[in-house]
């Protein structure tokens, strides 16, 4: 891999990680177009990891209150002082944190008649010759962003109906989130890690609004939801590192890296802009047209056995 390859893949993965349009599809079809062909997953694992500097550096304040909240929590189930009822907002967090990555462990489930585990689909997916399923995943995130943003609207309406009857409603949805919220969003998050092509932020923040829950607090949860998530993943991949790492070199790989962190971080700004602005239906008609796009090209391809784009067999 040249550097500049590893720049261009960087500012795919930073500007696609967050926004609601999927980075794994995104670098996948990228790969694809290019026809860059890489050993394993190490790459795009270590391009999530620039993601995640980026996000820890935005979320610093609330991720070293977690830190924080956390310690003194185990300090109080050890002295026997631990409240559910009387929990601050940090650590009912950090309860909902847990519970939303509960579902990631579905991953390492054995798949029946075969050797490979959930998460052995990903990497599947991620790595074939074609780009049929990153196309009708993305129609998958147009179709999740579009119910979800619907259901945020109707949570607006109802807080202003609320309001002419003089009653205190939420403000466009709760600003807290309950045990089935983080058990369908992490379920939701399990599905984004296993199909190239459907949006982790983007799909966890519209389950998130169609179960009430304020945009704002959607969005946060989501992103830092991730950060474990991420740290886990690059973890697991650091077994690749002695031949995937050799056959990309090193200088490209933490070229790409620190190019996923800075477009990253810009990315994160934006959304959240975009966010209290109530643009999300840019991202529905993107993820729609990419989505038609991809598919129609991966079934043109199918039928002709050739990459579109290098003439290369499939």
């Amino acid at each position: 891999m040249t550097i500049l390859e590893a720049i261009l893949q960087g500012v795919i993965q930073g500007a696609t990680e967050f926004l609601p349009v999927s980075s794994s599809g995104h670098l996948s079809i990228s790969q694809h177009i290019f026809g860059i062909e890489l050993p394993g997953i190490l790459f795009d694992v270590m391009l999530h990891l620039g993601t995640l500097i980026a996000v820890v550096f935005v979320y610093r304040e609330l991720v070293w209150r977690l830190i924080k909240e956390f310690f003194s929590l185990l300090g109080d189930l050890f002295r026997g002082r631990f409240r559910w009822s009387e929990m601050s907002g940090d650590r009912r967090l950090i309860f909902m944190l847990l519970i939303g990555l509960l579902p990631l462990f579905l991953l390492f489930c054995p798949i029946p008649g075969t050797d490979m585990k959930v998460k052995d689909v990903s990497e599947m997916l991620a790595s074939d010759s074609g780009i049929l399923v990153e196309g009708v995943a993305l129609l998958a995130t147009a179709l999740l962003l579009t119910l979800g943003i619907l259901a945020n609207k109707r949570a607006g309406s109802f807080r202003h109906a609320a309001s002419r009857h003089g009653e205190r409603a939420p403000k466009g949805g709760r600003t807290s989130l309950t045990v089935p919220d983080s058990i369908a969003i992490g379920l939701t998050q399990c599905l984004a890690a296993v199909f190239p092509g459907l949006s982790r932020s983007g799909s966890t923040m519209s389950v998130g609004l169609m179960r009430g829950v304020n945009q704002q607090t959607a969005l946060d949860y989501s992103f830092v939801l991730g950060i474990p998530s991420i740290a886990a993943a690059a973890l697991v991949s650091l077994k690749d590192v002695g031949s995937a790492g050799e056959a990309i070199g090193a200088v490209p790989l933490l070229v790409g890296v620190a190019t996923a962190a800075v477009v990253g971080f810009l990315a994160i700004k934006l959304l959240r802009w975009i966010v209290t602005t109530n643009k999300l239906w840019v991202f529905v008609a993107y993820t729609l047209v990419a989505g038609l796009a991809v598919t129609g090209i991966a079934i043109f391809e199918h039928m002709t056995g050739v990459n579109l784009f290098t003439g290369r067999p499939l």
